[in-house]
């Protein structure tokens, strides 16, 4: 519940009730709970300023690298077998492989991981084997699959190419004015499918040295898979293309030579300027995947510079841990260094303002001032000024990392970063979206029809301005001095007013989801100017209250991400969808709120041994329904975080936040 605003300000920290059992003195708890999170974070630091945590996704990525290694006949026993533990230790109850923790089955994950591990020596026969083979068989077998995974089987001679939707390289030759043309996609995409047009382009088939095959996995002969849609969708652009496509199919080979050269030429030099030294292409594992393969196609040795380059880049991906090998996705240094200024900053004892100093040196040194990016394509007047998400990768700086990145360096000596801060807030005013929102690389991304092409079944093809990021680009904005009425952050409001869900609470693009949207834009209001009173922020915290947990925590699963499970489920309380729900309540004006006390009740009595928290959900995403990701580092990050603010806040008798994340 909501307490009245009314009320009088508590005489510290031990006149609040956090139970029902009656009031405690939590004035010693918080302190100490602040401190040894505090203490273990500094304790993960890197020797050089900045934080790096482990990165997990669901087996599809593992998979996808062991299945590599036998395209290629270069298999690595000892890497092999490591990521084969992290496979099989993923396995549901169901038989089937989940795309995040505790969740259900996903076929084309289940696929992969069935094939990987048959690859890596499991026998067919064996007890875990079965089961993914019943429960796979029993979702309607492997020509159910995306066409991701389609294309994998294809490459591996499983399924014939016509169970692929028609890609021509030639779609590269296409004039930047057309429908469909690389600068309508998003980063992820455009990185993802360029070298993959190469590669469908030469329809190779995978060395396989052990002749593995998943024959097993098909409920109808796989040479007869030909339906390229794994989720048919009866509207007309729908039918559209997929007349489109089947008319591709028919004059693909048809087309004439010097095009396709052409298209190959464009390709491999788009790839190869955005190589990105060992940090890869994108900096993502699938894009440095499909360089590889590119290369391959096209004949380059092993020891080309080229060929080399992405091969250490992929394999900088893996991270051993006991037994087990944990391939990620990406690596995320500069969002995880950045969240963790802001928490010590909140913080705010000596050694933890020179602990995150240290970091915002760090993080300075990695701005991007000198490359014109994708972005430009859209934005050619606009100066760089950006920040990636990963060690390097300058030409997909995100306004996201910008944005918060910006945040924590005014919060650190201010002064120090002045060039940085001003470069940072310029980039980000220039990515600004016509409709007043910020996508996350690139501005106006929003050709919606693009995602009814066949090869789009994922519907994640494009990067459309989101409220989470678009909250955090105006609480920067309102953060360095520009009030409400500024066009920019005028404009930002009213794209966040207008996407506010009936029941009050916004939709995650970033984060999982209702909980993480709903503390984003509070926050990125409340820096605003926004008034706590607002029906919209009222409506906000109301909604947030009411999802709280009877623990005093707050949870919520990947399902929500589905449009028929809307914040339906109540799920098991985790540490860092809390610690959102009690920051956004706080940017709310409600930090006397029972809710609020219940809450940081439930953080105080869950910490581990050392400190922090223990979390195995996935709370973060990368494509809503298809790809879900767990930080390690938002257990350790955001419940200190809460908790500072919380202090601070009751200390200074204060019902406003002053920052803007």
């Amino acid at each position: 519940m909501l307490l009245p605003r009314t009320g009088s300000d508590p005489e510290g920290l031990g006149s609040i009730d956090f139970s029902a059992e009656g009031t405690v003195d939590q004035t010693l708890g918080l302190d100490e709970a602040v401190t040894a999170a505090e203490a273990a974070l500094g304790r993960l630091q890197q020797p050089d300023g900045h934080w790096v945590f482990p990165l997990e996704a669901d087996a599809t990525i593992p998979a996808e690298h062991i299945l590599l290694q036998h395209f290629l006949d270069e298999i690595d026993p000892e890497v092999e077998a490591g990521l084969a533990a992290f496979i099989r230790r993923r396995q549901g109850e169901d038989g089937g492989w989940p795309l995040f923790h505790g969740g259900a089955m996903d076929v084309s994950c289940s696929v992969k991981a069935y094939f990987a591990l048959k690859a890596a020596g499991d026998a067919p026969d064996a007890p875990h084997m079965r089961r993914a083979r019943d429960a796979i068989l029993a979702h309607g077998g492997a020509a159910r699959c995306n066409v991701f995974t389609r294309i994998l089987l294809a490459l591996f001679g499983q399924i014939p190419w016509r169970g692929v939707p028609a890609m021509p390289v030639e779609i590269l030759n296409l004039p930047a004015w057309s429908p469909i043309h690389i600068s309508r996609i998003s980063y992820w995409s455009r990185t993802v499918v360029v070298p993959l047009l190469v590669v469908m382009a030469h329809k190779p088939r995978a060395r396989n040295p052990r002749g593995v095959g998943v024959p097993e996995l098909f409920t109808v002969p796989a040479d007869r898979v030909a339906d390229w849609h794994s989720a048919p969708d009866d509207t007309a652009l729908a039918r559209l293309f997929r007349g489109l496509d089947s008319f591709l199919m028919l004059i693909e080979p048809r087309l004439p030579k010097t095009g396709r050269r052409t298209a190959i030429q464009r390709a491999v030099s788009f790839v190869t300027e955005r190589l990105n030294g060992e940090d890869g292409l994108g900096a993502i594992f699938p894009a440095m995947v499909n360089a590889i393969l590119m290369y391959d196609c096209l004949g380059y040795p092993i020891d080309h510079p080229d060929a080399a380059t992405a091969r250490r880049a992929m394999d900088k991906l893996l991270l051993r841990r006991g037994d087990e090998i944990l391939c990620q996705p990406c690596l995320s240094p500069v969002w995880d260094t950045s969240l963790a200024c802001h928490a010590l900053a909140e913080a705010g004892s000596p050694a933890a303002r020179a602990m995150a100093l240290r970091a915002a040196h760090w993080l300075a040194d990695r701005q991007v001032l000198d490359c014109q990016g994708d972005w430009s394509w859209r934005r050619p007047g606009v100066r760089p000024g950006g920040w990636p998400f990963q060690y390097a990768n300058p030409h997909y700086p995100d306004t996201d990392d910008t944005a918060v990145v910006v945040m924590a360096l005014d919060r650190c000596e201010a002064e120090l970063f002045t060039t940085a801060i001003d470069r940072g807030r310029e980039w980000i005013e220039g990515l600004q979206s016509t409709n007043g929102g910020w996508g996350a690389f690139d501005a106006d991304n929003n050709s919606h029809y693009l995602n009814y092409i066949p090869f789009a079944d994922h519907g994640a093809l494009l990067d459309p301005p989101t409220v989470d990021v678009t909250a955090r680009c105006i609480g920067m904005l309102a953060q360095l001095g520009l009030d409400r009425d500024h066009p920019a952050v005028a404009t930002g409001i009213d794209f966040i007013r207008r996407e506010q869900e009936p029941n009050g609470s916004w939709f995650g693009r970033w984060g999982t989801n209702y909980i993480y949207g709903t503390w984003s834009a509070l926050c990125g209001l409340n820096a605003a100017g926004i008034r706590a009173d607002d029906p919209m922020v009222r409506r906000a915290a109301e909604w947030l209250a009411s999802r709280q947990n009877p623990d005093g925590g707050w949870g919520e699963g990947g399902v929500s991400y589905w449009p028929d499970r809307i914040a339906e489920d109540r799920c098991p309380s985790t540490a860092s969808q809390t610690a959102w729900a009690l920051l956004g309540l706080m940017a709310a004006g409600e930090v006397r709120s029972t809710a609020v006390a219940r809450g940081v009740r439930y953080l105080l009595d869950t910490r581990n041994a050392e400190g922090l928290w223990d979390e195995e959900d996935f709370t973060a995403v990368g494509f809503p329904r298809v790809f879900y990701l767990r930080y390690h580092g938002y257990a350790a990050i955001f419940p200190l975080w809460a908790l500072a603010r919380y202090r601070g806040l009751i200390q200074e008798r204060r019902t406003t936040v002053p920052w803007g994340l």
